[in-house]
């Protein structure tokens, strides 16, 4: 991973380099989702953030829980979830819009007054794509998304997984970049993209 992939991964649309790790631990909660994928959910997210050397806790002292995640079949069923519109800023504008795009996932991350990672939301709607895609796949993909915040271009065009034989695994490269950005010396947001470099030292040389 050179600096400019780094960068890459970490540019958003509009130019502007964003990184941002978790600032609290992590207190999951799933609706919408049978046990069995209840469990595959919240291994994945424990997985990801023992990777990260962060931490996961029983509640959150302000927020209950703080990463959300929620199944649907169909965007409208969201504006029916009870007091959801409190914690989503224009829950039934997303929604329209999300339908009109055809979207099937979508991510809102709240951040801290430092700029941390405060709380995410993950919605997924469960079309034909999504149906098809393991629940282990798709719980370890959204897991790694929601560790830091991503440029919205990152895993546009490679997913952050591969395959190892018959064993679903992370990428070596954005492992070692998760590691990377949860380094304690490092700050727990970047808006300047030499933070690239930083990042890209602490990843070691690449095999040739």
């Amino acid at each position: 991973m050179t600096p400019d992939k780094v960068q890459a991964l970490f540019t958003r649309s509009d130019g502007s380099y964003l990184c941002a790790r978790w600032g609290r631990p992590i207190v999951p909660v799933i609706f919408g989702v049978e046990d069995a994928t209840l469990s595959v959910f919240k291994g994945a997210i424990e997985a990801v953030v023992t990777l990260a050397g962060h931490r996961m806790a029983e509640t959150d002292p302000e927020l209950g829980a703080n990463l959300m995640v929620f199944f649907c079949r169909d965007w409208a069923e969201l504006a029916q979830v009870p007091h959801l519109d409190r914690l989503v800023p224009d829950l039934f504008g997303l929604c329209a819009r999300l339908e009109d795009a055809d979207a099937n996932q979508y991510r809102i991350f709240r951040f801290e007054p430092s700029g941390a990672i405060r709380a995410a939301f993950v919605f997924l709607r469960m079309d034909a794509h999504l149906a098809a895609v393991p629940a282990e796949a798709l719980a370890l993909s959204q897991a790694v998304q929601v560790i830091l915040l991503w440029s919205d271009r990152a895993f546009t065009d490679v997913s952050p997984l591969a395959q190892a034989g018959e064993t679903l695994i992370l990428r070596p490269e954005i492992a070692g970049m998760i590691r990377a950005a949860y380094d304690p010396v490092l700050p727990p947001v970047a808006q300047d993209a030499s933070h690239a470099l930083r990042l890209a030292a602490r990843l070691g040389p690449g095999p040739h």
